[in-house]
């Protein structure tokens, strides 16, 4: 279906709690690649698709958060990209439900996601998000991304 991918230093953006939550990415294409062929109608591609659903949303908001808390210039634009993709994983997950083979079109899409938009359109807000979350942190410790995780990941 897919091949494993290591995770490693070019999807990193430096930010440790998205850095982790990237991580999960390269896991969902882990567990897609150890799946066998036969086996895309599973209770194991469900239980991924669900994790995937469950993922871009939780994901996408922190993420969103972060970037709104940091002023951000670019965030319409970043988050009509996370639009499209949460878009793309709900239809994956409805024609799944139909009975359709998705296995081949989740790990293309996630290794595009992961190589591209990681790499790129995340670098791009990297540096914005790290000063703020520095600048809060040192002047708030526990403060406002303490809470943020609470919240998202609890």
């Amino acid at each position: 279906m897919v091949n494993r991918v290591e995770w490693g230093p070019q999807y990193q953006i430096g930010i440790n709690v998205i850095d982790a939550q990237h991580h999960r990415i390269v896991d969902y294409i882990n567990m897609l690649a150890d799946m066998d062929d036969n086996v895309s109608q599973s209770k194991e591609m469900k239980n991924l698709l669900e994790l995937l659903v469950d993922y871009t949303y939780s994901h996408f908001a922190f993420e969103e958060a972060l970037m709104e808390e940091a002023g951000y210039e670019f965030l319409a634009a970043h988050q009509q990209t996370h639009k499209v993709f949460k878009e793309r994983v709900e239809y994956l997950h409805q024609i799944f439900e139909t009975g359709e083979d998705v296995g081949r079109e989740i790990g293309e899409m996630l290794q595009n996601w992961l190589i591209h938009h990681i790499q790129d359109d995340d670098q791009s807000y990297a540096s914005v998000v790290k000063d703020k979350l520095n600048h809060i942190e040192d002047k708030y410790p526990g403060g406002w991304v303490t809470s943020a995780i609470k919240h998202f990941f609890k």
